[in-house]
């Protein structure tokens, strides 16, 4: 099966709660990312993402963090592809501008999910 991994930092601007929290949406739009990756590295097209089976929101993703996004499929279906997600903290910012490298990246938040394509010509 095939393995998509994003990394992207989460800027200030995505904060929406006290101590700088970022809403789950954010995490979420990452995998929709990952997965149009593996519907074109598959299939050849950006693919529709049908649903969600399970979110989990494990711990807090905040700005200043840098988030890995990681989608595996381990389903194919004629024309849909199920997909297990994954995004880990392996960053987390600090006061003002200092940041530091996790030695364990932090798992925030997990799914699995489906997505269809266009069936083959």
């Amino acid at each position: 099966m095939i393995t998509v991994t994003h990394r992207r930092y989460v800027p200030y601007a995505h904060a929406h709660y006290a101590g700088h929290l970022v809403d789950g949406a954010y995490t979420l739009g990452l995998f929709g990312d990952v997965a149009t990756e593996i519907c074109i590295r598959m299939d050849g097209d950006e693919g529709l993402f049908a649903c969600y089976d399970d979110v989990q929101f494990r711990a807090p993703v905040r700005a200043g963090d840098m988030l890995e996004a990681t989608g595996t499929v381990v389903r194919v279906g004629t024309r849909s592809r199920r997909i297990e997600f994954t995004a880990r903290v392996v960053c987390r910012g600090g006061d003002a501008s200092a940041a530091a490298v996790l030695d364990e990246p932090i798992v925030a938040v997990t799914a699995t999910g489906t997505v269809v394509v266009p069936p083959k010509p």
